[in-house]
């Protein structure tokens, strides 16, 4: 509320009516009242504090609207926490964890930085042409403040530092689309038309936005169809790559590869196909082993290598049940020269797949490229199995990434295209305002600590506490453990010869930093 200082309010507030009072009396009556007034400032009556004179300046009041920060209590290790109903969320803990050689009875979690396993590349999102749009739909100053936080490098972001990208849309695009449709009946296999259609809107100017803030980003694309004059259906959903357009279609991704390094968008690695079993979905494409072993091997590998493209060709993108698929890739030596490794989905299957991949071809890679998480968000039981299956399992099975699908949805699931996933629930909920759902906190729960570069080290097996330990460029330990049991659980992390002794709520993932 407004408050009139003027010396005639004053008076009002001393309980005097000024218009009783002719003009010739009001001087003398201003002296006198000056005099007893001191230095009133409002109509409010206060005694001064204790211990102040009451003739002195009072205190100003207490700032309630700032609390006090909490000292940081001294701690060996840096912990923080997210708890199944949401008491915590990504909260560093005011707890004493410091190192000594005592010993306890606990469940014990060793570290040892000197067996190392593979190198992490980075944890993050499916940036679909629909979380793009969504994302670029925000006022400036909340969609700059949003990207900071996502892929920053400061204390408040979760530092993403791997995406996914479409080649064409997605089914989480508003509409089905490639880089070089024609009408019904024509073709164009010197690729005169290609162009990046609908992502020139929405995604390209996120995308370049994003590398302003995280420079060493890595991208994958993937296609989820050819354009379909190069189809044997000639439909953007289901059918095959027809033979006659293989060479064409290899050209069309060195296009696509070149044109984004245009624009300041370097692709770091490509699938010749997003889940080449499944053709349902809209947009889809079938290219069954043999099909992409002949596409690898005799067009795009030698397609990339006569433009000089750097990009790495990763095989399969598809569900763990059928390691199969890229050992059949794999096992053909011509082909194997121009694969870098292969990418999993866990819709079927185990995650040891990846095991079972890496142990075959151990100078191959193995990278985890997508998992949905359905709405609406069962919070504790979506954290619970992203930990579980994607954090500790991909990573503890080779996996040098973890990517989730996807990184943004509106309250009802959109965008997607006609007959593409309704139900698909992103990372963030974008209406009214912003909600953070579960597969943020548990990709921040890696991404925001293990950043590429770092490499994942020896951490004792627990099944009761599942956990995985990595060791960072700048010598920073990290481990990340679930407690799947119903209660409380104390536990030790032994590192060197000594101890500490976290307490890990039930149902809670915590990430310990030292």
């Amino acid at each position: 509320m407004h408050k009139d200082f003027s010396f005639e309010n004053k008076l009002r507030c001393r309980g005097f009516r000024l218009w009783v009072f002719p003009s010739r009396f009001r001087a003398v009556l201003t002296i006198a009242l000056i005099s007893s007034m001191g230095c009133y400032t409002g109509c409010a009556k206060s005694n001064p504090p204790a211990g102040q004179a009451g003739g002195s300046q009072p205190a100003p009041p207490a700032d309630t609207t700032h609390p006090v920060q909490q000292q940081p209590v001294q701690t060996d290790v840096a912990y923080w926490l997210t708890t199944p109903d949401r008491s915590q969320l990504l909260k560093r803990q005011q707890a004493a964890l410091l190192f000594s050689p005592a010993s306890g009875q606990q469940p014990t979690i060793e570290v040892d930085t000197t067996q190392t396993f593979q190198t992490i590349d980075g944890f993050g999102f499916a940036l679909t042409g629909g979380s793009a749009y969504l994302i670029h739909k925000l006022p400036a100053a909340q969609q700059a403040a949003l990207l900071q936080e996502l892929f920053g490098n400061d204390s408040n972001s979760i530092h993403i530092s791997y995406i996914r990208i479409s080649i064409g849309a997605s089914d989480l695009n508003r509409s089905a689309f490639t880089y070089d449709d024609m009408p019904a009946g024509q073709t164009d296999t010197a690729l005169q038309y290609f162009n990046l259609g609908a992502d020139q809107y929405d995604l390209i100017p996120i995308l370049q936005k994003v590398l302003q803030i995280q420079p060493g980003l890595h991208i994958i694309a993937t296609p989820w169809s050819a354009p379909a004059w190069m189809k044997t259906n000639h439909s953007l959903i289901g059918g095959s790559l027809d033979t006659a357009y293989y060479a064409v279609y290899a050209r069309y991704f060195v296009r696509y590869i070149q044109t984004m390094q245009s624009l300041g968008i370097p692709i770091e690695a490509v699938t010749p196909q997003n889940e080449p079993l499944y053709g349902g979905n809209n947009p889809s494409m079938m290219m069954q082993p043999q099909e992409e072993l002949r596409f690898v091997r005799d067009y795009l590998g030698p397609a990339f290598q006569q433009a000089d493209i750097r990009t790495k060709i990763v095989v399969y993108d598809h569900n763990c049940d059928r390691p199969d698929y890229p050992l059949t890739i794999l096992q053909d030596p011509v082909a194997r020269q121009y694969v870098d490794g292969s990418a999993f989905h866990l819709y079927a299957g185990n995650i040891t797949a990846l095991s079972q991949v890496h142990h075959a071809y151990p100078d191959k890679q193995v990278y985890f490229t997508e998992q949905w998480t359905g709405g609406p968000d069962q919070f504790g039981p979506n954290l619970s199995w992203d930990i579980l299956n994607l954090i500790v399992g991909a990573t503890r099975n080779w996996s040098r990434c973890v990517i989730k699908w996807n990184l943004a949805s509106d309250p009802d699931y959109q965008p997607h295209t006609p007959g593409g996933c309704s139900s698909c629930l992103g990372a963030l909920t974008i209406g009214s305002d912003i909600i953070r759902n579960s597969s943020y906190y548990s990709i921040a729960h890696a991404s925001k600590f293990v950043p590429s570069g770092s490499v994942r080290v020896y951490s004792t097996d627990l099944p009761a506490l599942p956990n995985v330990a990595f060791l960072t460029p700048n010598g920073s330990k990290v481990l990340i453990v679930y407690n799947p049991s119903s209660a409380d659980q104390t536990f030790q992390i032994s590192f060197r010869g000594k101890q500490v002794s976290p307490v890990l709520p039930a149902g809670a993932v915590g990430t310990f930093v030292w």
